[in-house]
Order: structure tokens, then C-alpha cells, then sequence
């Protein structure tokens, strides 16, 4: 990320002190005397008091502004007219901002209001903005407001509020503008020596600050990484970044602390800006953990703490960042890679080796072994390695734990110094050892235990599987027997009513009977039939005979025999062809109309609009032919026993020409989609042919291509008075011979842009050639074609129905007339529109030099179409070359400012007498880590042992990058 531009804006008197009162850019702090500074001419409005007066009134200024000891001393020296003037400028402006936002108080309540609504979805952008505005205003105060501000600041506990204000952010908020600038309150807060005091003994402050690490949001990232980095460089910040760090591992639950770091690092973010400003700032954060602290003096915490990093996997990530090619990041990566080049000299340099390979295990076996040979040491070495053979090395399992506990310990043996601290946090304190050394204990014991369990594991398994089997049988028990009760309630209820009508029935035979009875014998008296008694003759004759020779049931019986005969002997008749009556079956169930219903349909011409264009389609592959209406004729006594399809074919062959008249409506449906289809096709013709004939700027533009052919053909086919309008195309394929992206369509447009501007809307001029490339002359005379035709048949067929005697209900005359009139119009239209388009067409294709008996319109504008589609291509590529050139020319140019600045900073320091603890030092160590320019000194002298070293062998080579490795 580039320093921001320290610049002045409006104080009166004191911009040239201040350099930042006031400002809307909100810049960072300096309170460095400029060489050239000139104060403005103001009158004061007060009579200036006396020399010891004014010293005491302007001592007090001067504490406020929380300078060193240098600095007062040179306002000390100003003549005492400047003194009054800075004075009185500096109690004007103090009246000026009087209002409740100028105190502390006021923002305290700010922050904790915000902190109370936790989230930003219920607010408006509007109150978003409010709430951002808010905190930038209280940056900027900390920033520019006397020392009293920020002394009452910190007495209310401002900076608790904005850490708890960190800490419940919701996920909306940790992504927007609103975490990055109270990072910002955070950073304003220690660019003084009294806040930055404040911050660093603060519990939490730099643990909460490494939270915002989780953020996607790369500004608020960068300006945490600037914030630690700086904290690394200032007396005792260093320790606190390690265990910030450790705390972030345990609040993201990450494996390892540096991790979040290598991904963010590892990652692209499509913007180069941005992913520059992140990855210079991981590595200016790295490389001040590596180089600050205990690693400025212990070789041991170096290889400790990059092993870390290196585990990770960064250095095939930092030979991946070289591709960006920025100066910065560079300085940063090279600091990395010197660090590590000059400590593994110094490693090898304690064996007496000119290089340690560590990644061969088998090399640092062998040194370790020599260095241990023939001392006391030795059988403990020994010792460690045998026990290490008897250690768990199963893949799966917990065995890491036991291989990462015994790598802490030696890291911490290693680490510690003469006094028994470790600079690295102590390790172990953050493992658990107790699990671990009560899992080596145990190791058995769980071992039987987990066998236990799986075995119990399986037998409630099975027990579970048996009982809901069981279950599901009584269920479908349960079910079965509850079915078997309802039906046999159904069946007592159905016998129970049935017994009841029995009794009914049985009761009113009885009573019939009775008064049948009855009515005979009032009938017979008197007659011959009171005198006869049938049951004596039941004595004499054989019953059974006439019982089997007359038996009711054996007539019953021949006459259901008669009865299947004759049914089996009905049945359909179909005389037309199987499949055709199928496919006819089909179209009528899909039609869901009656025969009578169709009929009416085609009399009245469809007046009710029953038969859709589709089904009008299918109906005329169904006309019935001379052979179906034959056969259909010879049985139509049969009508009655006829298939549906044979009926329907029937029923149509009786209608007066069923053909005509269905093809008359087919054509009437049909007219007006095909007269709509046809239109545009031929105003596209026109409106292209006209547009073609009458723009000027296409003109133009064929005169800028024929000079270009002509000249580039100079002394070949040159001085050309016109060219086929197919070489248009052969433009974009012509490339240049310095660029190969570049073609001379390309380059055509750029001449256009700068000498024939107005050319370049010859596109909006061409408007209609996309539709009219689209037109095929052969495929539009045929629709034409087939529409007089069609217009022909429906009139002749009027002329026949007029000439006939009409049906009831035969409406064919008076809609079709009506038809013709309106059709007869619509179409006489369209032919003359396309007899003009054709005209039109050949006059375009004339005025091109082309041959019109050859040239269709698909073609000739097809070639205009092509072409405005790779003008406009080429118009896009032009713009986008155009846009690269100008973001790295203003990449360049940024670059070359950003290094002129630091140049300058780097001349200040310089000039510096003593490097004394001013009030904007926070601010210096941040760009001068962000720039690499605080590793200078130890990067030049890197250089120089290198080439020292260079110089006296040739054996120079180093370890290549450590794999990737997991915890």
C-alpha cells in the first residue's frame, strides 16, 4: 500500500506546522518543520502582550501539541510577531470549534450507540454512511485536536468503546467501511506518545486488533498488518504480536498462527491495486516478526520462527509474487530471501560447512551425530533415538500428537536463553500436555475401551434392527385386523339389511297371495272352475318329463346362447386402412368435438373459432379419397355399426367440396401470420438498400479503405479507383507487422478517431442491415408465390359456391367474400412494397460496382453485417488496449512518485540529528515499514557480505523451498 501524501490543508498560521488541521483528506500526522516554509501575512485581531506573557501563553500552545524536544526548540525560536500570530490563530480556531463534536464525550456516546445496534442490515445506506462519517470525523479529531483531546479521550475509556465496538460487530459490519476506520481511530490513537502508551498497555487491545485479520475486507486487513508491524518495531511491541498472533489461531481455529497470513498471501484477488497493497503488507509484517525482537539478536529464533513459515509453504508463494514486478513488494521479498541466505551461512558456519541441506535428513543426521560424538551428551542422543524407534508411526490415529508434543519440547529447549525465558511465548503453555501424556499412559486402556464400544455399538445395532422389524410386524398386524373388522361391519350391516328386505318382500308375497286368493275365488264362483281340482292329476302324471321337456331354464338358456351369437355378430365396421383410422381415432380425441359439431365448424368457416390452425393442419391429411367415399357408400345402410373414424369420414364426404372449403379455411387462418412474417423481411430490403445508397459517412469510410489499399499496394495493384465491397472483411485479417494483436481494422479506427470522427457513425446510419443480411430473395418470391396462389384457389372456389345451391347453415359466400376483399388489398400492398425493395436493392448493388444478376441480399449485406460486427469488435479492443496503456502509465507514474517520496523521507531521516520519540513517530515506522525502508541498513549490508562472500567460492547454491507441511 503507498503512503498516503502528507499534505496541509487549511489552519491559518499553522498549516505549515501542522500540515493536516482541517483536512478532508484526513492525512496522517507530522509535526517536521518544512525548509521552505513561508507564513501566511494575517493581522492578529488582539495587541500582542509582553515577552514573558507570550512565552507562558505560547508554552502552553506548544505542550498541546505534544512535541520533542527539537521541535519546541525551534518554535521557541520564532520571533515573537509569529509567535503571537501562531497564537492567535491557533484561539481562533478554538472558538471556532466549539461545537458538541469537538469533545470526546460527544463521540464516546456515538460509538457506544453503534455498538449497541449490532448489525447493518436494518439500516438505510444513508445511516450506514452516517454511522461512517461519524468515525472518520473522530480519526480525523485524534488526529488534529490539541493534546487535551486525546488526554480526555483516553480518561473516559475511549479506546475500550471502539475495542468493544470491534469485538460485537456483526458480519455485514466487519466488511464495511466502518471496520476500516475505526482501525483507523485505533492507529490515529498512537501516532502520540501518550495514546500509543495507552494502547500498548491496554489488556486487549492487540489481540482484538489481530481479530480483524478475519476480515475479506483488504483495506481493513492491510491497515491491522501496518498497525502489528509498526507494534513489532516499538520496545516490547514484539512479544505482544506473538501472542495477539497465538490468540488469533484459537479465535479463527486455525491449525497454526501464521496461516491466515500464507493463504492471504497465496491468494488472487483480480485487482492488482489491492492484492499489491495485501501482499506487500504480509511481508512487511513477516519479515518485521523475523528480523524484530528476539530475532535481532538470536540466529536460533530466526530459523525457529521461519521454519514456521517455511513449513507453510511460502517460498514457492514469494517465487510466485515476483511475477507482480513492484519495486516494493520486491524489496520486501529480497529482505526475506537475504535473511534467510545469511542465517543458513551462519548455521553452516557452526559445523564447519559451507551449506546445510536440511531438507536431507540424512545430512542432518550426520552433522548432529558429529557434533555429539565423543561427548557426554552422546548416550542421551542415543537414547532419544532409540525411544524414538519405539515411538506410535501409524498414519491414521492420534500418533502426531505424541511426534508434535516431543517437537515443542526441543523447540522450547532450543528457544530458551541463559535466564530460562522463551522469546517465542513459550510454546507449551498453549498445548496440551496433560491429554497428551495421559494418552501415551492409557494408550491400552482406550485401546480395550474403544473395542468395548464398537462391539456394544454393534449389538445395539442389531437389537435396534430386530426391534423395528418387530415393530413394523405388529403394525401390519394391527392394520390387517383393523381392515378385517371394517369389513366384516360392512358385511353384517349388508346382511342385516338384507334380511330385513327379505322379510319385507316375504311379508308382502304373503298378503298378494292372500288377496289374489281372494279375488280368484270371487272370480270362479259360479264357474266351472269351482268344480275342478288340478291336484288329482299331479297323481297320474310324470312330472319330471315335463319338467325337463318344458323346463323354464333351458329355454332361458338358448335364448342367451342366441343372444352372445347375435352380440358377437355386432360389432364395428371399418372399411378405410388400419393405420389411417388409427391416426383419424387420435385426431378427433384430441379434437373433442362431435361430427356435427365439425361440420358446423366448416360450414359457418369456423365463425365460432373451434378449430385451431394446427388441428386445420391435421384435418386436411384426413380428407376422405374417391376409395374411402366408394366403400363408405356401399355400406352406408350400416351407419350404425361404422367405426368412429369411418363415421367422420362419412359425415365429411357428404359436405359439398369438403377439401376446397377446408383448405379455404386453413388459408383464411393462416393469411394474416404469413402477410406478418412476410412485411418485415421487405422493409428490412428497403430500409437497408435505402440506408446503404444515402450515408454519407459510410461513403466516406470506403474512401479512407481505398487510400489505405491503394498506398499499401503501391507499386502492385495501386492507384485501384474502387475495390469489391467482399475485401471489406479482409481488413481485420490484415495484422501488423510490429504487433500481431493488431490489425489494420484496428488501426483504421484509430485514424478515424483522430482525423474522421463523424465517420465513426456510419454504424448508427446502417441500422437495418443486421435484419436485411438475414433475407433470402429466393425463399421471399416463393412466399409471395404461394400466397397468390393460395389467394387464387379460395376465389375460385367462392365462384364455384356461388354458382351452387347453399346448405342451411352455409356461411362459406359471405365470410369468404368478405375475405378476398380484405386479403385481395393486404396482398397487392406486399407485392408492391417488394417490387420497390427489389428496385431498391438493385440500385444499392449497382452503386457498388457489384453484378446485381449474382449478388443476393443475404449476401451483399451479409458483408456489410460482418463488417460492423468486427468494427465494433475492434472498436472494443481498442478501448480495452487503450485503457491498459493508461493504468500502467499511471502505474508507472504512481511508482515513480511513490519512490521519489521515500527518497525524500529517506534524505529527512538522514538530516535527522537523533532518532528522538516525537508524536508522529508511529506514523514514520509505519511507511518506512510499508516502504522496506527500515530494513535498509540490514539489506545493505546483506549485499555486501554477499558479495564478499561470492567472491571467495563459487559454491553459492541454498536450500530450496521446504514443501508444504501440515500440523
Amino acid at each position: 500500500m503507498a503512503p498516503r501524501k502528507r499534505g496541509g490543508g487549511g489552519r491559518g498560521g499553522l498549516s505549515f506546522v501542522f500540515c493536516c488541521f482541517n483536512s478532508s483528506d484526513h492525512p496522517e500526522i507530522t509535526y517536521r518543520l518544512r525548509e521552505d516554509f513561508a507564513l501566511q501575512a494575517m493581522e492578529p485581531a488582539l495587541p500582542m502582550p509582553g515577552y514573558d506573557e507570550l512565552d507562558g501563553m505560547f508554552s502552553e500552545l506548544v505542550d498541546e501539541l505534544d512535541l520533542t524536544e527539537k521541535h519546541r526548540e525551534a518554535m521557541f525560536a520564532l520571533p515573537a510577531e509569529k509567535k503571537w500570530q501562531i497564537y492567535c490563530s491557533k484561539k481562533k480556531e478554538q472558538e471556532e470549534n466549539k461545537s458538541a463534536t469537538s469533545w470526546p464525550e460527544y463521540y464516546i456516546d456515538q460509538l457506544n450507540s453503534m455498538a449497541a445496534r449490532k448489525t447493518l442490515l436494518a439500516l438505510e445506506k444513508e445511516d450506514e454512511e452516517e454511522r461512517n462519517k461519524t468515525i472518520e470525523s473522530l480519526k480525523t479529531a485524534l488526529r488534529t485536536q490539541p493534546m487535551r483531546f486525546v488526554t480526555r479521550f483516553i480518561d473516559l475509556d475511549g479506546l475500550t468503546c471502539i475495542l468493544n465496538f470491534l469485538k460485537t460487530m456483526d458480519y455485514e459490519t466487519t466488511e464495511s467501511q466502518i471496520h476500516t476506520s475505526l482501525i483507523g481511530c485505533i492507529k490515529a490513537l498512537m501516532n502520540n506518545s501518550q495514546g500509543r502508551a495507552h494502547v500498548l498497555s491496554h489488556s486487549e487491545s492487540i489481540n482484538i486488533i489481530a481479530q480483524s485479520l478475519a476480515t475479506e475486507n483488504i483495506k481493513t486487513k492491510v491497515a491491522v498488518l501496518e498497525i502489528m508491524g509498526a507494534v513489532c518495531l516499538v520496545p516490547g511491541g514484539h512479544k505482544k504480536i506473538l501472542e495477539a498472533m497465538l490468540h488469533y489461531q484459537r479465535f479463527a481455529c486455525e491449525r497454526t498462527r501464521f496461516q491466515t497470513l500464507i493463504n492471504d498471501l497465496d491468494r488472487s484477488t483480480g485487482r492488482y491495486r489491492d492484492e499489491v497493497n495485501l501482499k506487500t503488507a504480509i511481508m512487511s509484517f513477516i519479515n518485521a516478526v523475523l528480523s524484530q525482537g528476539a530475532g535481532e539478536t538470536s540466529l536460533e529464533f530466526r530459523i525457529h520462527l521461519r521454519y514456521e513459515f517455511l513449513m507453510l509453504g511460502i517460498q514457492p508463494v514469494i517465487d510466485k509474487l515476483r511475477s507482480h514486478e513492484n519495486s516494493t513488494l520486491d524489496r520486501h521479498l529480497d529482505y526475506f530471501e537475504m535473511l534467510r541466505n545469511e542465517d543458513e551461512l551462519a548455521l553452516s558456519k557452526r559445523f564447519e560447512s559451507v551449506h546445510i541441506d536440511t531438507k536431507s535428513a540424512t545430512q542432518v543426521f550426520d552433522l548432529i551425530r558429529k557434533k555429539m560424538n565423543h561427548t557426554d551428551a552422546y548416550p542421551h542422543f542415543m537414547s532419544v533415538l532409540h525411544h524414538c524407534l519405539l515411538m506410535p508411526h501409524k498414519r491414521s490415529g492420534n500418533t502426531v500428537q505424541y511426534w508434535l508434543l516431543l517437537d515443542r519440547i526441543v523447540q522450547q529447549i532450543v528457544l530458551q536463553n541463559d535466564k530460562g525465558h522463551d522469546p517465542d511465548v513459550t510454546p507449551l503453555e498453549n498445548f496440551n500436555v496433560k491429554n497428551v501424556v495421559r494418552m501415551l499412559v492409557n494408550e491400552n486402556e482406550v485401546k480395550q475401551w474403544k473395542e468395548q464400544a464398537e462391539k456394544m455399538r454393534k449389538e445395539h445395532h442389531e437389537l435396534q434392527q430386530r426391534f423395528e422389524k418387530k415393530e413394523r410386524e405388529c403394525d401390519a398386524k394391527t392394520q390387517e385386523k383393523e381392515d378385517m373388522m371394517q369389513t366384516l361391519n360392512k358385511m353384517k350391516e349388508k346382511l342385516e339389511k338384507e334380511s330385513t328386505e327379505h322379510r319385507n318382500v316375504k311379508q308382502q308375497v304373503a298378503e298378494l297371495t292372500a288377496q289374489l286368493h281372494e279375488l280368484s275365488t270371487n272370480k270362479l264362483e259360479g264357474t266351472v272352475w269351482m268344480e275342478v281340482d288340478d291336484t288329482k292329476v299331479f297323481k297320474i302324471l310324470d312330472l319330471e318329463d315335463i319338467e325337463k321337456t318344458f323346463s323354464a331354464y333351458q329355454r332361458q338358456q338358448k335364448e342367451t346362447e342366441d343372444d352372445t351369437l347375435s352380440s358377437k355378430k355386432v360389432k364395428e365396421l371399418s372399411v378405410i386402412d388400419g393405420r389411417r383410422a388409427q391416426n383419424c381415432n387420435i385426431l378427433l380425441s384430441r379434437l373433442k368435438l362431435s361430427n356435427e359439431e365439425i361440420k358446423r365448424a366448416i360450414l359457418t368457416m369456423d365463425e365460432q373459432e373451434d378449430l385451431p390452425k394446427d388441428m386445420l393442419e391435421q384435418l386436411l391429411k384426413f380428407v376422405p379419397e374417391k376409395s374411402d367415399v366408394d366403400l363408405l357408400e356401399e355400406h352406408k345402410h350400416e351407419l350404425d355399426r361404422m367405426a368412429k373414424p369411418d363415421r367422420f369420414l362419412y359425415e365429411m364426404s357428404r359436405i359439398n367440396h369438403y377439401q376446397q372449403r377446408l383448405q379455404s379455411l386453413y388459408f383464411k387462418k393462416k393469411f394474416a401470420e404469413r402477410i406478418a412474417e412476410i412485411k418485415p423481411k421487405v422493409e428490412a430490403l428497403t430500409k437497408a438498400s435505402k440506408e446503404i445508397l444515402h450515408s454519407r459517412n459510410l461513403k466516406q469510410l470506403l474512401e479512407v479503405v481505398l487510400a489505405f489499399g491503394n498506398y499499401m499496394n503501391k507499386g502492385q495493384r495501386g492507384n485501384a479507383y474502387g475495390f469489391k465491397v467482399s475485401s471489406l472483411n479482409k481488413i481485420a485479417d490484415t495484422k501488423s507487422s510490429i504487433d500481431k494483436n493488431i490489425t489494420l481494422l484496428h488501426y483504421l479506427i484509430t485514424i478515424l478517431e483522430k482525423k474522421y470522427p463523424i465517420v465513426l457513425m456510419f454504424q448508427g446510419d446502417l441500422q437495418s442491415i443486421p435484419e436485411a443480411a438475414k433475407v433470402n430473395m429466393t425463399e421471399l418470391e416463393k412466399d409471395i408465390c404461394n400466397l397468390r396462389s393460395g389467394l387464387k384457389s379460395v376465389e375460385n372456389e367462392l365462384e364455384y359456391q356461388k354458382n351452387h345451391p347453399q346448405e342451411l347453415g352455409d356461411k362459406f359466400v359471405s365470410v369468404v367474400s368478405q375475405f378476398i376483399t380484405v386479403a385481395s388489398f393486404s396482398f397487392s400492398d406486399v407485392e408492391d412494397s417488394l417490387t420497390e425493395a427489389k428496385e431498391l436493392f438493385l440500385r444499392a448493388v449497382k452503386h457498388f460496382g457489384e453484378d446485381a444478376s449474382k449478388m443476393q441480399p443475404d449476401e451483399f449485406f451479409g458483408i456489410f453485417d460482418q463488417f460492423l460486427q468486427s468494427f465494433t469488435e475492434a472498436q472494443q479492443e481498442n478501448e480495452n488496449m487503450r485503457k491498459r496503456k493508461e493504468e500502467e502509465e499511471r502505474r508507472a507514474k504512481m511508482e515513480a512518485q511513490l519512490k521519489e517520496q521515500r527518497e525524500k523521507e529517506r534524505k529527512a531521516r538522514k538530516a535527522k540529528a537523533n532518532g528522538e520519540d516525537d508524536g508522529g513517530e508511529f506514523d514514520d515506522l509505519v511507511s518506512a515499514l510499508r516502504s522496506g525502508e527500515v530494513f535498509d541498513k540490514d539489506l545493505s549490508k546483506m549485499k555486501r557480505n554477499r558479495k564478499r562472500i561470492n567472491s571467495q567460492t563459487t559454491d553459492s547454491s541454498r536450500e530450496r523451498p521446504v514443501t508444504k507441511l501440515n500440523f
